[in-house]
């Protein structure tokens, strides 16, 4: 198919506004789908997309569409919406020329929508405002109009009205697809230049790459090189979205597909390489993708039913259709081998575990999340750490530096007094006011993310009765008044349960701590210490008493002598036990105080 009637482009919005009904009724009217077929969040086919009701992949569907007498290919990519998946968004529009942006009638512009809308500038799309749920009793889509184009520059008489869920007006922006969103580039007669925008593992066919073919085509039984790796394979099927997977001859430059090559090793694939031909190659990979930053740690071992071996195998396949996860080997004297694990976020995190329980059966046992930080050694290095164990001697230490973000809050006005007070409780200081309307305002902080990446998001919500909606992103790290805080149990320091928090929290966090963790180990022959220490320096105490047992309970009458001798000599028992015994955390007792400290 000729490159001028192809349309690549993506649906982008804040969480809950709409864009995988949008998908599904563009489906609908492009006759993609069978009325028998169909049926919502087409294209969600996670079970945990649909039980949570949000997007966490891209999915990929071809459309074809008739327009004044002429067909035209439409390449779609469902994206999703929540702040965690902000990378899944920026590879999907790698793969597209242009950009749907879905703004709800009811809620307004919000702070995903304006991190998006950035999203697509910078990747030079071109953006359609679309404003969605206009059939809706408390729809403003005059108002939101204004915030449109008050907050993204985007003319409000350019703006679509349409509600999704009945189809009205979702023909006009069909038709707005082909008119406004430009093709892609013709370098059908240049050497293969494939984009590797997503893959995942099946058991019996390997790797299946999802592409956007730039420059050449792709055509079964073709020869090709992974340009990161090296490796060549052959192809064996090549296919497009619609929305199943549907077989093809070719994919030609500019369109969208999948490429089965019975590629079985998961690291000679990498989401952002480029495919060429291996004969004639071209001398030029395309650019690809930043590797996302991870934001939140945590340390992943293997539960009492699963096998290191099995963990390892099922992450190198998590890996493989997410690409913002990343781990490493890690050990623990309590929980034995296991992995630091990296995400974008809590939830990102939420969704990994509840993946390898349920598509790979496997038990997991998690500590609690932490941010990375960086150390300025004395001799002038920077060390990036992303778990206390991994600080040096403090003797050592020059500086500690903290990441912080750039937060952007969008609320009701009504509610900024509260929010204000929230955000001084976590260190965040206000760059900038923004009125969107006379009802609602933008925020614009400079915060530490320790301090947001918890539970901060809950706590917005319930202080802006759930109106309230907020973004981030990493500016740097800045030096900042941290300690790190160790727990010793018996007086030897256990790593795992080292944290690094900022001096003013440090004594309050590390007594919570202290608690949960008398209440979680059970109690020994002998008393057993718990404290909290800074460097070399105790701050806080707590004490496990010891089983007591009445030595004296078989004598009785005489001389006190006898009872004080068996209570000296019990004494002198306990004292020994305790220089040469070791106290028994339990693995549930370990977790439970890392989850509540959560």
């Amino acid at each position: 198919m000729d490159t001028k009637y192809i349309r690549n482009f993506s649906i982008v919005a804040h969480i809950d506004h709409g864009k995988s009904t949008l998908a599904d009724r563009m489906m609908q009217i492009t006759h993609t789908v069978t009325q028998r077929e169909f049926h919502e969040q087409l294209l969600d086919d996670m079970d945990i997309e649909r039980e949570r009701g949000i997007t966490i992949k891209a999915s990929a569907v071809t459309m074809a569409y008739k327009s004044e007498g002429q067909e035209y290919m439409l390449n779609l990519i469902d994206t999703p919406g929540h702040v965690d998946f902000h990378y899944e968004v920026s590879r999907a529009m790698a793969a597209c020329e242009g950009a749907l942006l879905v703004v709800d009638a009811t809620q307004g512009v919000q702070a995903q929508t304006v991190a998006n809308a950035y999203l697509a500038v910078e990747g030079n799309l071109e953006i359609v405002p679309v404003i969605n749920k206009v059939d809706l009793p408390g729809a403003q889509p005059d108002m939101v109009a204004e915030e449109i184009e008050h907050i993204l520059g985007l003319r409000k008489e350019e703006c679509f009205l349409v509600s999704a869920k009945s189809g009205l007006g979702v023909e006009e922006l069909l038709e707005a697809v082909v008119t406004l969103l430009p093709p892609p580039e013709d370098h059908t007669n240049e050497p293969l230049q494939a984009l590797i925008f997503d893959s995942h593992y099946d058991e019996y066919r390997g790797v299946i790459c999802y592409v956007r073919v730039v420059a050449g085509k792709l055509t079964t039984g073709q020869k090709i090189r992974m340009m990161g790796s090296g490796r060549t394979y052959q192809i064996t099927e090549l296919g497009k979205f619609a929305p199943q997977m549907t077989r093809v001859a070719e994919i030609g430059t500019g369109q969208v597909g999948y490429v089965i090559a019975a590629i079985r090793q998961l690291s000679d694939i990498t989401i952002g390489d480029t495919i060429t031909d291996d004969l004639h190659p071209t001398n030029k990979a395309l650019p690809g993708y930043k590797p996302p930053m991870p934001m939140v740690f945590s340390d992943f071992y293997p539960g009492t039913s699963t096998d290191y071996t099995d963990l390892r195998a099922a992450f190198d396949k998590l890996r493989l259709n997410d690409a913002s996860f990343t781990f490493v080997p890690q050990s623990s004297p309590a929980l034995g081998f296991g992995f630091r694990c990296g995400f974008l976020g809590l939830l990102h995190m939420e969704i990994i575990q509840e993946r390898l329980e349920r598509e790979n059966d496997i038990d997991v046992v998690q500590t609690a999340p932490t941010v990375s930080y960086e150390v300025v050694t004395t001799d002038g290095q920077v060390l990036r750490i992303d778990s206390p164990s991994q600080m040096p001697d403090p003797s050592q230490i020059a500086e500690l530096r903290e990441p912080f973000v750039r937060l952007e809050i969008i609320l009701p006005t009504n509610c900024i007094g509260a929010i204000m007070k929230l955000t001084e409780q976590r260190r965040c200081n206000l760059i900038k006011q923004d009125y969107i309307s006379p009802t609602r305002v933008m925020l614009e902080f400079k915060a530490p993310l320790a301090e947001i990446v918890y539970d901060f998001y809950d706590l917005l919500k319930g202080a802006s009765h759930g109106y309230g909606t907020m973004d981030y992103e990493l500016i740097g790290f800045e030096p900042g008044d941290l300690v790190k805080i160790d727990i010793l149990v018996n007086k030897i320091p256990v790593d795992a349960l080292s944290l690094i928090v900022h001096r003013s929290n440090a004594e309050p966090r590390g007594r919570r701590m202290l608690i949960r963790l008398r209440r979680a180990i059970p109690r020994h022959q002998f008393e057993v210490p718990l404290q909290i220490a800074i460097g070399g320096k105790i701050i806080a105490r707590e004490t496990i008493k010891a089983y007591r047992k009445d030595v004296t309970a078989k004598l009785y009458g005489g001389d006190v002598t006898r009872k004080m001798k068996v209570l000296k000599k019990q004494k002198e028992g306990k004292a020994r036990m305790k220089s040469v015994g070791s106290v028994n955390i339990p693995q549930e007792a370990f977790m439970t105080i890392l989850e509540q400290e959560e």
